[in-house]
């Protein structure tokens, strides 16, 4: 026998099993019991909160020979028959396929004949917002005023899409997204039914990553089960098999960045690439961990609104007293403004990368609140007593010649492989990958006392990326590909107010002069 998924296996079969939205099952009900049966119903919502589910419970009840307490009791022929898909009286159309005004017009001719058995025949449009114009207005007439036979249920996650010609004629009903809680009790009474052990936080976790879709969390627990066959599922497991990350990681990466330490941030970044995560859904857990952290910062009672453990709550606190409201909106108006790119991008790391320099250095952005965390940056660098001291300001007349400032001198030997690196460099440089290949195309080229190669920025925090180890053994690798040797570097950055040519030779314009080579 195939497997059947969790979803499908477990779908709601009465009014009582279908979870977090009671409004509508009680309504539904009390018209079954009423005997009030509406001829049209709009069910909207966003994906997998029961639309589908409710719509078939409701057929079957209005077919059941026996109703208990307006659900279905599930043991007569037509509740059996519409369970198993084989009842004429049930007709599910998905509009997305079936959009036309043909497919219309051949439900306007089907609703002339009356049931085969039970009282009504349901026809359940899924995706609605799908059908056409054309077939919109040829459902019109047909919606107004159907045979006292026919119920028609109309399913969409797009409500702002159906013509308002179409929502007047129909009782509409607006399914909530499903609660964390609501969906782990759920999980964890299926997950006992199936036997399969599973950690409380790794259920909860799956909970939150389905975003309200009771659907997507049965299939992201299904996943889950798949990959670790046998075993029983622990956080740690659900992080790994959705590329997820662990708030511990979060938490060290806020304070990298509250430090203003790009190095360390993106450091940290490199480490989440290579262990396989994927970056859309680390913008957007790190994105909830900044609304976490502004909650806790808003309020001292915040335990129920937060979906945190105690120990991390004390986190959250510590790490809200570092921080200030307008930086942590601005940490937030960033990386939302980043989840709605990373969708379309090719090239999410290096969007990532920039997000999170963004962060780092207030100054490459104009806003209101980043000049704010600018001044702020400065006042704490006064209180610290690490403020460059103001340089001196010399007026000079203006016929009098500028003082010539000393040039820098050229050694005298270059070794043969720092010539050798620096005649291939540019090449090196387009192996690199992401944005290590970028801050190389800015580099500048010296060399030091020691024959070391320096590499010299007139941007500080492209040397403080480039300055990292990491980024530093990376193109060491590619220097060693090329010409077969290993040389050191050196990473330097021009300091304001100066000029590359000030303070170094630029061995890469004077590389084919005569020089003493060094044997």
């Amino acid at each position: 026998m195939s497997y059947t998924a969790l979803y499908r296996k477990f779908r709601p079969a009465t009014f009582e099993d279908v979870k977090g939205q009671d409004h509508i099952s009680q309504t539904l009900q009390n018209q079954i019991k009423a005997n009030r049966i509406g001829h049209a119903y709009l069910f909207c919502g966003t994906r997998g909160t029961g639309k589908t589910s409710v719509a078939k419970i409701f057929a079957k009840a209005v077919n059941c020979e026996h109703p208990v307490n307006g659900s279905p009791c599930g043991e007569c022929e037509m509740c059996k028959a519409i369970s198993a898909g084989t009842s004429m009286n049930v007709i599910e159309i998905d509009a997305a396929s079936n959009n036309g005004v043909d497919n219309i017009r051949e439900i306007r001719e089907e609703v002339a004949y009356r049931p085969t058995e039970g009282k009504y025949k349901v026809y359940i449009i899924d995706e609605v917002h799908m059908l056409s114009i054309g077939a919109f207005n040829a459902l019109l007439k047909t919606l107004e005023e159907p045979p006292e036979y026919v119920i028609f249920i109309l399913a969409t996650t797009e409500v702002h899409k159906i013509p308002v010609t179409i929502m007047s004629r129909c009782q509409r009903y607006d399914f909530k997204r499903i609660t964390i809680d609501t969906i782990a009790d759920r999980l964890t009474d299926l997950m006992q039914r199936e036997n399969i052990e599973v950690e409380e936080k790794a259920i909860r976790y799956i909970a939150k990553a389905a975003d309200g879709s009771m659907r997507d969390a049965l299939s992201l627990l299904d996943q889950c089960i798949a990959f670790y066959l046998g075993q029983k599922l622990t956080y740690d497991n659900v992080l790994e098999v959705l590329g997820a990350v662990d708030t511990e990681v979060y938490s060290e990466l806020l304070r990298q960045v509250i430090d203003r330490n790009v190095t360390n941030t993106l450091s940290t970044l490199e480490e989440l690439v290579m262990q396989g995560r994927e970056l859309s859904q680390l913008a957007t857990d790190f994105t909830w961990y900044l609304r976490n952290l502004l909650l806790v910062k808003s309020s001292d009672n915040m335990e129920d609104v937060l979906d945190v453990s105690t120990e991390n709550l004390m986190k959250l606190k510590e790490e809200a007293t570092k921080v200030d409201y307008d930086t942590l909106i601005r940490y937030i108006r960033i990386f939302s403004e980043l989840s709605n790119q990373l969708k379309y991008a090719t090239q999410k790391r290096v969007l990532l990368e920039v997000a999170l320099i963004k962060l780092c250095t207030p100054a490459m952005e104009t806003t209101q609140d980043s000049m704010l965390e600018r001044i702020r940056a400065v006042e704490e660098k006064i209180e610290k007593g690490t403020v460059a001291p103001q340089k001196e300001i010399v007026y000079v007349n203006r016929d009098a010649k500028k003082a010539e400032k000393p040039k820098p001198q050229l050694p005298k030997a270059i070794h043969q492989d720092v010539q050798e690196v620096v005649k291939n460099f540019r090449a090196i440089a387009n192996q690199a990958s992401g944005m290590q290949k970028v801050y190389l195309k800015q580099a500048k080229l010296s060399v030091g006392p020691q024959d070391e190669l320096l590499l010299v920025f007139e941007d500080e925090v492209a040397a403080g990326v480039m300055g990292s180890d990491v980024h530093k053994q990376e193109l060491k690798r590619l220097i060693e590909q090329k010409i077969g040797k290993s040389i050191e570097i050196e990473v330097r950055h021009v300091e304001a107010g100066q000029r590359f040519e000030d303070s170094y030779v630029d061995i890469e314009r004077m590389i084919h002069m005569d020089l003493t080579i060094e044997d």
